[in-house]
């Protein structure tokens, strides 16, 4: 950050402000703290008729390689508009949320993922800008070594181990080393 952009100044430190324990970027004429948060990714985990759906990426990063359909939250949107918001951008698929299934955080790259778990509404999908292909999996029939995220596969791991009726949300991490667990 070179340039506040509160007054317009280049007095911006990083420094650890006064009654705060992480250093940010301060700017030391209007005094205006800018706060880094993580990103927040909203996605689902679509299922019809006991078969998972895959989105085949068609971008950056992980291009070619299978996922959820996912993306970041935007300004003014709930994570379950996002999520399903998402899902549509991604393979043209209409779902409704059953509920939170997991939350997979990714602290070296500060994004926290929140995962859906939904059923198409009908069987209508398809690839879009977003996606190569988009398909229909059984358990038996996921690509695991084209997976192209942690957090997909935490999510698909856990639903599989434990499937629909599971009460509970699943929360797991990738610090760069270690995976998951609760």
């Amino acid at each position: 950050m070179n340039f506040c952009s509160n007054c317009g100044s280049n007095h911006i430190q990083f420094t650890i402000p006064e009654g705060d324990s992480f250093h940010r970027h301060v700017c030391s004429k209007c005094g205006k703290v800018f706060y880094d948060n993580p990103r927040i990714i909203v996605g689902c985990l679509p299922v019809h008729e006991s078969k998972i759906m895959l989105c085949k990426r068609a971008i950056q990063p992980q291009y070619g390689l299978w996922n959820l359909p996912a993306g970041f939250l935007e300004n003014n949107e709930k994570p379950e508009e996002g999520a399903i918001r998402e899902t549509l951008e991604e393979s043209l698929a209409n779902v409704e949320i059953i509920k939170l299934h997991c939350v997979f955080s990714l602290p070296k790259v500060n994004q926290v993922y929140l995962h859906f778990l939904a059923k198409l509404q009908e069987k209508r999908f398809g690839p879009t800008g977003e996606s190569l292909d988009v398909k229909l999996f059984g358990a038996d029939e996921i690509p695991w070594k084209s997976i192209a995220f942690h957090s997909s596969t935490y999510a698909l791991e856990k639903y599989l181990e434990h499937g629909a009726q599971y009460e509970g949300v699943h929360i797991g991490s990738y610090d760069g080393k270690q995976k998951w667990e609760q």
